[in-house]
């Protein structure tokens, strides 16, 4: 594993030293995963955007914390159209942990990915999910062992990544789902560029989703020019009714299309959509986002 923890923002490097401290599952999981490539494929047949819609109590870059049912909250993301979920599991600095995980697969029936700081092989006999995480910045030159090691297990796996060089690490250790994390874990900040600049290098048949600092409608249609088939949204849900936060989200590119028909078009559109729509706000900042992990 590379360590080059010098460059990571305290509150990063601090997240990592406690992941490389916790241990795995007592015993090797075997996972009949939920199929996240047909979640999307179903969500795009049915106008709507692939969204990873993340149950987040907490992070290091937001105030406070949602005290609501993890699970209702994940039933709630299911009914504005999710395509999947992701759940954090890491309990110190996010507030998660592995039986909210449970829970919520138990409760719905979209993919769930398992979101932590995955960077020894038994951490992955935690807890099933459908989908692990693995950030490349942080497993280094044991990728695409750990990526072997899911598989074999049959978890699908997201790997992380945030420049080209990160990017053909992934690739060239099989990566199949890599995510493009907007936020710069050194410094914390969001540049939506990131994916713009990124997305361009990675190889037709790599499914690619945008993370982090995706706040609104627009951020939307902005990540699925520059070639996101799928986003993964926190903070822009957990502000407010989750349910209208991901509506919002799925139905933007509906959105943009109704912009350009004439105006019966639109204000039907509208009437269709009904109270989501006419609730929806939106959030403070696209910001918050957790460090991917949203990592």
């Amino acid at each position: 594993m590379d360590d080059d923890t010098a460059e990571l923002a305290p509150a990063v490097r601090s997240i990592l030293e406690t992941a490389r401290e916790r241990g795995g599952g007592d015993e090797r999981v075997t996972v009949d995963p939920r199929d996240l490539e047909s979640a999307f494929a179903t969500a795009e047949a049915d106008d709507r955007v692939p969204v990873i819609a993340e149950v987040k109590p907490t992070s290091p870059t937001t105030e406070g914390s949602r005290e609501d049912d993890p699970v209702a909250l994940a039933e709630r993301m299911v009914a504005g159209g999710a395509a999947a979920l992701s759940v954090l599991t890491e309990p110190e600095h996010f507030g998660g942990s592995t039986e909210t995980l449970r829970r919520v697969r138990e409760a719905v029936d979209v993919p769930v990915l398992r979101k932590d700081f995955v960077v020894h092989e038994d951490q992955l006999d935690a807890v099933e999910s459908d989908v692990v995480l693995l950030i490349a910045r942080f497993v280094g030159d044991d990728l695409a062992d750990l990526l072997e090691a899911a598989r074999d297990r049959g978890f699908q796996v997201l790997v992380e990544v945030h420049d080209a060089d990160e990017l053909a690490h992934a690739i060239d250790a099989g990566a199949e789902f890599v995510g493009v994390n907007n936020r710069d874990l050194a410094k914390l900040a969001v540049d939506l560029g990131t994916f713009e600049a990124v997305a361009p290098e990675a190889p037709d048949d790599v499914t690619l989703i945008a993370e982090s600092g995706i706040a609104t409608p627009a951020d939307v249609r902005r990540m699925r020019a520059a070639g996101a088939d799928a986003l993964l949204v926190g903070s822009a849900i957990m502000d407010g009714d989750v349910r209208t936060n991901t509506r919002r989200l799925v139905t933007a590119e509906q959105d943009d299309a109704a912009k350009s028909t004439d105006g019966d078009d639109v204000a039907e559109a509208v009437e269709d959509d009904g109270d989501d729509t006419a609730a929806s706000t939106p959030p403070a900042t696209a910001a918050d986002d957790a460090p991917e992990g949203d990592t």
